[in-house]
């Protein structure tokens, strides 16, 4: 039996991606070799890089001021190679702390150069998203992370800021609506709404890169990525190819706007459900409540036994909450159907 994946990630991805990246394992477009075996440097593999890319422009209604990269070493790297390309030496950049993966990012960007926390919800055990603070132009850029997978949380709105404006999308990129070109560079690990684990998707506005005056290793400088269409060393062919999948399922199905729609649809019939039902309650602020991971917890916990029997015996996967925070956590991205969300609603009720 197929199971309901809730899983934070790796996570759930359309049947039909499944299905076409299996069939690119045994034989890939019918040339007799594995996806797996084939040369990056084929023109069978660059005509997918190159539509990989192409079609996050076209999802993002982003012009050619921006180039698309794929690359290793996952949101994590990222932390890193940010401040390294943006920051200048004698600069300083701003960010947000809104969760454990925003923490990571400001500890590896500490390691670079002046960092100010400007906002954080660390002393509530990151249970909102601050918004009373502003960014002026003293700072090379301004960094944010959009959703919080382990807490729950997501920004609903983006702040105008003086400088540069980056965001770590990884738990809900393609899943809303939004102005993409605010953002000056985007970066977002594959494995939620995109792909397998191994590959990072960046977006980044070419004229910003080349300013720090650093002199940066090879691998960590963007602007050698962009000069080499992705392909500075062998990228993660496979996880490639199944986000150029994912996205072009998505392109199909409506884009963006039909993501957004059914998400907003889940969220609902899950959050109605932790508000009605007198043996759950929600975690994150209401406002700021995420329509990609949603953390939850029993109101009394003599019921977990029961709970947890009731979920698992539904075919449910994935919903234990993550060690930080306890509790249940269910993600429910682009690819999670709504029939899912319901098999796991009825599971609430009844327990009640």
């Amino acid at each position: 039996m197929k199971k309901h994946n809730f899983s934070a990630g790796p996570s759930i991805l359309p049947q039909e991606v499944f299905k076409k990246a299996s069939e690119a394992i045994l034989d890939f477009n019918g040339m007799g070799l594995s996806l797996l075996e084939i040369s990056h440097r084929s023109k069978e593999f660059v005509a997918v890089m190159d539509e990989a890319r192409a079609i996050v422009k076209r999802l993002m209604n982003l012009g050619d001021d921006y180039e698309v990269l794929y690359l290793q070493g996952g949101a994590s790297l990222q932390f890193l190679m940010t401040p390294m390309n943006l920051l200048t030496e004698n600069g300083k950049a701003a960010y947000t702390d809104t969760g454990t993966w925003a923490a990571g990012a400001i500890k590896e960007a500490k390691k670079v150069g002046n960092i100010d926390v400007v906002g954080s919800s660390k002393e509530d055990n990151y249970s909102y998203i601050p918004k009373d603070y502003k960014v002026g132009a003293d700072y090379d850029y301004f960094h944010c992370t959009s959703n919080n997978t382990i807490y729950g949380t997501q920004m609903k709105s983006f702040p105008e800021v003086d400088t540069l404006m980056v965001c770590d999308m990884s738990s809900d990129i393609f899943s809303r609506q939004l102005d993409f070109s605010k953002f000056d560079l985007i970066y977002a690990g594959a494995q939620k709404n995109m792909g397998p684990a191994g590959a990072v998707l960046v977006v980044v506005k070419k004229d910003i890169l080349g300013k720090t005056g650093r002199n940066l290793p090879s691998y960590l400088d963007l602007g050698l990525h962009i000069a080499k269409e992705s392909m500075l060393n062998t990228p993660p062919v496979f996880p490639v190819y199944v986000s150029y999948l994912t996205l072009k399922h998505l392109e199909e199905n409506g884009g963006i706007a039909a993501a957004e729609a059914k998400n907003e649809a889940k969220a609902k019939l899950l959050y109605d459900e932790i508000d009605n039902n007198p043996l759950f309650e929600g975690y994150a602020a209401k406002e700021d409540r995420s329509l990609m991971n949603v953390s939850f917890k029993l109101t009394d916990e003599s019921k977990k036994e029961a709970f947890d029997a009731a979920w698992k015996a539904a075919g449910i996967s994935g919903l234990n909450g993550h060690r930080n925070l306890g509790g249940y956590r269910a993600s429910i991205y682009n690819a999670m159907p709504i029939e899912s969300v319901q098999v796991l609603v009825d599971v609430m009720k009844n327990l009640a």
